[in-house]
């Protein structure tokens, strides 16, 4: 391909910009920007046309005029006054850019300014164009078959990326990064798309009058009425409340959402080295939080009900493993009463039958109302369980995650197969309960 041939056949039909004519050119060299490739090609074609002066005067006046006019350049319009011909100048817009090149520095300006609001280390620059004009340099390119091109989608991302990364430092991250910023070149837009902050760490619930999220009233569904005293709430303060609150209002975040390897009921304690848990805050504008100082301030807020440990940074491929509860092994203390004298010898059998078992449990009908009715099975892995009265007893239990602790004492009518009542035939239940430990795959 004879480059500065086609470069003028563009040229003839076409108004182009230094970006645009050099797009065109981009898979031929390295280390050049489209601009710079465009106005050389220019040079280079203003300098063959005035050598054609000498051969063709007519033809080499042609040639600057068309430079002079669709190729924008001064050099062509001032070689044509040297020679007494007027420019014929008519379009002042590149067919394919609309000018829009000549905004970068001003919208790059504007960008920087918006994101001294935001922490972040990682980022990745999106284009938005609109179609018409996406469309028209597709036909342009098929139309002349050109392809050396770049995209103008590629070139504009390119370079604000480029700026961005220059200006602040930050490195840019393709799969994950802290936020997006969209440019939209010829609407004058700019939007920042915020990757979620996740903050991971274990909670203790100390008290067995927490819930571990936020419970809304059922008869208001938290809009406040007479039966919750207007709060819109069953309980006053959960686990997810002191862990969210603070956290989202230092990041700055405009929403905030609780995950954890499962959960415990609210008359439960949860003690040992606690449930891992997860934070997620939406659109933050700071990311760089002391963690340490927040773990502090939280444990002095929830003094004596709740306590966390082990704030870390973490990933949203985290939160769908914690979620994972099955994955998790699970360590319970529960004092069972009966409704009849126990002996020595229903204990054994407790510890014998639902040591290395697995467990049929239908779903409780205590939260039916808000899970599907499934049969699920769940391994114990061991029973431990000793006498504390003539109709109490001690259970240590130690389980596959997703266990449903309380029907395996009660049978909840059946419901759980095998249960401490139905193997002693004597009705018992929950008086106390205590998670001790849930222990992660990494962690068992």
């Amino acid at each position: 391909m004879d480059v500065y041939k086609k470069a003028f056949e563009l040229l003839s039909k076409y108004p182009l910009c230094d970006h645009c004519l050099g797009r065109q050119f981009a898979a031929l060299g390295y280390s050049m920007e489209n601009n710079v490739r465009g106005l050389s090609l220019k040079v280079v074609l203003t300098m063959q046309a005035n050598a054609l002066l000498k051969e063709t005067f007519d033809e080499g006046v042609f040639q600057l005029q068309v430079l002079a006019s669709n190729g924008f350049s001064k050099t062509a319009q001032e070689t044509l006054k040297h020679l007494k011909q007027e420019p014929d100048l008519q379009d002042d817009k590149c067919f394919l850019c609309n000018g829009v090149f000549n905004k970068i520095e001003e919208l790059l300006k504007t960008a920087l300014s918006l994101l001294s609001a935001y922490d972040f280390s990682t980022y990745l620059v999106g284009i938005e164009l609109p179609k018409n004009i996406e469309e028209r340099e597709d036909e342009f390119k098929a139309g002349f078959c050109v392809n050396t091109a770049e995209s103008m989608r590629h070139e504009f991302g390119r370079l604000f990326g480029k700026a961005i990364g220059a200006f602040t430092g930050k490195e840019v991250e393709y799969l994950i990064p802290d936020l997006v910023i969209v440019f939209n070149p010829f609407l004058d837009k700019i939007k920042f798309q915020i990757n979620p902050l996740f903050v991971g760490g274990r909670y203790r619930k100390l008290v067995r009058t927490v819930p571990q999220s936020k419970w809304f009233c059922s008869n208001c569904h938290g809009g406040g009425c007479e039966n919750c005293g207007g709060t819109g709430t069953l309980y006053p303060e959960s686990v997810e409340e002191f862990t969210s609150k603070l956290l989202l209002e230092i990041a700055e975040g405009t929403d905030s959402f609780f995950h954890a390897s499962g959960r415990e009921d609210v008359d439960a304690r949860m003690l040992g080295t606690g449930r891992p848990f997860i934070v997620e805050i939406s659109k933050p504008k700071k990311r760089f939080i002391d963690l340490k100082a927040l773990e502090m301030a939280i444990n002095a807020n929830a003094v004596g009900k709740v306590e966390v440990s082990e704030l870390h940074f973490t990933t949203k491929d985290k939160v769908r493993r914690l979620k994972k509860g099955e994955s998790a092994v699970k360590e319970y203390r529960l004092l069972a009463e009966f409704e009849n004298d126990l002996t020595d010898e229903g204990l054994c059998l407790i510890e014998e039958k639902l040591s290395e078992t697995i467990i049929r449990q239908r779903t409780p009908l205590r939260v039916l109302h808000r899970r599907a009715d499934l049969i699920r099975e769940r391994y114990i892995y061991k029973v431990k369980v000793k006498k504390v009265t003539s109709k109490t007893a001690l259970l240590e239990i130690r389980c596959q995650g997703g266990l449903y602790v309380k029907e395996l004492v009660s049978s909840d009518e059946g419901r759980t197969i095998p249960s401490v009542s139905s193997l002693l035939g004597n009705r018992a239940r929950t008086l106390k309960l205590d998670v001790l430990n849930v222990l992660m795959d990494d962690d068992n």
